[in-house]
């Protein structure tokens, strides 16, 4: 997928600087979006007024070439890697070829993302090339606006999270209840035995993910918590899944909370603030609304019902403790943020909204749902039902 990185060449132009470096391998948010390339070990990606150029081992050559949104791809070899390591050791082997590379695309100035490697900057100096650290993350704003194919990717990969979300709440739903504890065909229904049911249905759709979240009770009242052992019976069961799409590299990311069994009247008066905060924030969505004014009108909710938020209280560590959303593409967290100090929605955001109450003392609710701003509000991509109840949707 070629992505528009004029605005990019432009910040280059303004700047001063020749060219913008990336050094990373294909895991790497930004790497992936200039080049369109994934490699297990790093490579470098220039991008110059002229175009996208690649320089890569033999191993990666004849797949960048096929693959990568590049206008040239050069190999190493080209610039007797093997000899100058013989000669001078792997690091300042890198570093002339890197300046050789930058020659033969006359560039003697870059700017890098915050994240390069340091080893890289200093070499490059060594070399007599200028190297700034482009702390406006330029790329990251460019991302932060989805095209129409990176929304169906997003689509899709949440599509699929969907229906892990299906499996997950429908071993919830099937359990039996013995002394307050959920078993599954005998055994006790742990969060461990719940996560890893997901990740198994995450693989068939094609996605991965390293972690997920299935918390209960106290658990629960931890937003990154992830949850461990068994799981209860009126308490709390917050599943978050942020899986990662295998093949495109897009993430899905949602939340729902069930309570199997009879719910407590108060986790039932926090469920339903909960969802009243959740759907004012998704009624607040449009073009030229900050991410700070959606976030103003959750804490409103919330605070109105009796609950501390960071808002009313910074240091509380109960009530509504997060922001309210934040930017999903490549990485399930980037730009732009629902929170204080978000900046404005334009159209091709993708954003999650994700609202949520904890106390140790009840446990823990959110409901969460992806979104994109479209020229005239939103359009939700989440497609699942927000209920309490857990139900087998298999």
């Amino acid at each position: 997928m070629s992505h528009d990185l004029t605005p990019l060449v432009e910040h280059l132009e303004e700047t001063g600087h020749d060219a913008y470096l990336v050094d990373a391998d294909g895991d790497d948010a930004t790497q992936r979006y200039v080049s369109g390339f994934g490699a297990p070990d790093p490579f470098q990606t220039l991008v110059t007024p002229d175009g996208v150029h690649l320089l890569v081992s033999g191993l990666e050559y004849g797949r960048a070439q096929s693959e990568a949104d590049a206008d040239s791809v050069t190999k190493l070899a080209v610039y007797d890697y093997r000899d100058l390591r013989a000669e001078y050791g792997q690091a300042e082997a890198k570093s002339r070829l890197l300046a050789a590379f930058m020659a033969d695309h006359d560039v003697e100035s870059v700017a890098v993302p915050a994240e390069s490697p340091v080893g890289t900057a200093d070499g490059l100096r060594e070399r007599g090339i200028e190297v700034t650290v482009d702390t406006d993350d330029v790329v990251g704003e460019i991302r932060e606006t989805k095209s129409d194919r990176e929304i169906e990717h997003i689509r899709e990969t949440q599509a699929a999270n969907q229906r892990a979300m299906a499996v997950a709440e429908g071993l919830i739903a099937s359990a039996d209840v013995r002394d307050g504890v959920l078993y599954h065909e005998g055994e006790v229904l742990t969060s461990e035995r719940v996560a890893t049911a997901i990740e198994i249905a995450l693989l068939r759709e094609g996605c991965a993910l390293d972690e997920t979240i299935v918390a209960c009770g106290a658990d629960a009242a931890d937003p990154h918590d992830r949850g461990s052992g068994p799981l209860e019976a009126g308490e709390t069961i917050v599943i978050d899944i942020f899986p990662q799409d295998k093949a495109t590299k897009y993430c899905g990311d949602m939340t729902r909370t069930f309570v199997r069994g009879e719910a407590a009247a108060e986790i039932e008066r926090r469920y339903a603030v909960t969802r009243e905060a959740f759907e004012a924030a998704l009624d607040r969505l449009e073009p030229g609304v900050t991410g700070d004014e959606v976030h103003d009108v959750v804490c409103d909710v919330i605070e109105d019902a009796g609950h501390e938020t960071l808002r009313s209280d910074p240091e509380t560590d109960t009530g509504y403790i997060h922001g309210t959303g934040h930017g999903v593409g490549l990485e399930v967290h980037e730009g732009p943020s629902l929170s204080f100090g978000g900046e404005e929605l334009e159209p091709g955001h993708v954003v999650s909204v994700e609202p949520g109450i904890y106390d140790p003392a009840v446990g823990g609710v959110r409901i969460e749902d992806l979104v994109v701003i479209t020229e005239d509000g939103y359009e939700n991509l989440t497609d699942y039902p927000v209920a309490i109840e857990p139900a087998d949707r298999r």
